[in-house]
């Protein structure tokens, strides 16, 4: 389970990006964050593994308050949270087997990381995760030979090899046509599932938090305006959250695009993305 209290952070231009937020997510719960821009979706991620440093409040991951961490303290404790990131962060001269095997660098000595010897249960997990993910066939490309939704699934399969407790998911299909964001955002559910991880997913599309999500926290200004289930985001709600518009529509293509999603599922294999539907 996570904990937020109280978080805040405030940067030096005197902006402050959260202002006292308190957040729990249970395990195996996919919570969708949504936002206008600038409202401190990333920052709050991102105070949660510490690659922002909170100038307030406090974390826990479990028991462990990751916020009094020492530095040696927060690198064995990063292992527990798994990251995907928007822009991939691939080692893009690295075959994808690499790639994904960088995602145990923390459980390996430096020697053994340096000259790639992994040991063979990391090798064999990274093969079935790859697998899991319609990526096996790929594992000896070149990760600049990759379409953003192959980046993105091996982005996935890195998080997942540390085996962590909780995934922190960056706008995960800001670079991805529609019918890629969804197999994406439908796999990052599968895979939560079946772990029973929870999640946190800074995603700017509307329609897919309320797709794939079972819980939305709408954040504004740095403070949470909105808390609750994706079938209560009302018109009045998303007005809260991001101002006027006309959020009828919006809301009216969610029915529309989730017939479309079963549709989608029906021609897949079930539980498992198939491998030739990214460009």
């Amino acid at each position: 389970m996570l904990r937020l209290v109280g978080l805040k952070k405030q940067y030096r231009t005197g902006d402050q990006a959260l202002k006292g937020v308190d957040l729990i997510v249970p395990d195996g719960q996919v919570m969708a964050l949504i936002g206008p821009s600038g409202a401190g979706k990333s920052t709050l991620i991102r105070c949660v593994n510490r690659l922002v440093e909170p100038t307030g409040g406090q974390v826990f991951l479990g028991d462990m308050e990751l916020t009094k961490l020492s530095r040696w303290a927060l690198r064995l404790a990063r292992r527990r949270m798994g990251m995907i990131f928007q822009e991939y962060a691939l080692v893009e001269r690295l075959t994808v087997m690499e790639n994904v095997l960088s995602g145990r660098l923390g459980y390996v000595g430096f020697w053994r990381s340096w000259f790639r010897k992994f040991p063979k249960e990391d090798i064999r997990e990274a093969y079935r995760l790859l697998d899991r993910v319609g990526l096996m066939h790929m594992a000896d490309k070149r990760a600049d030979e990759l379409s953003g939704g192959q980046r993105q699934r091996v982005g996935i399969c890195r998080a997942l090899i540390q085996n962590p407790e909780l995934l922190l998911v960056d706008e995960p299909t800001a670079s991805l046509d529609p019918k890629t964001s969804r197999q994406i955002m439908r796999l990052i559910n599968e895979l939560c599932a079946e772990r029973g991880l929870a999640a946190i997913i800074n995603i700017h599309d509307v329609l897919l938090a309320q797709m794939f999500s079972q819980r939305i926290v709408g954040l504004e200004m740095g403070s949470i305006v909105y808390d609750g289930p994706p079938d209560q985001l009302t018109p009045e709600v998303l007005t809260r959250i991001y101002g006027e518009e006309n959020w009828e529509e919006t809301i009216g293509k969610v029915e529309d695009e989730e017939l479309d999603e079963e549709d989608d599922f029906a021609v897949e294999t079930p539980g498992r993305m198939t491998s030739g539907s990214d460009s």
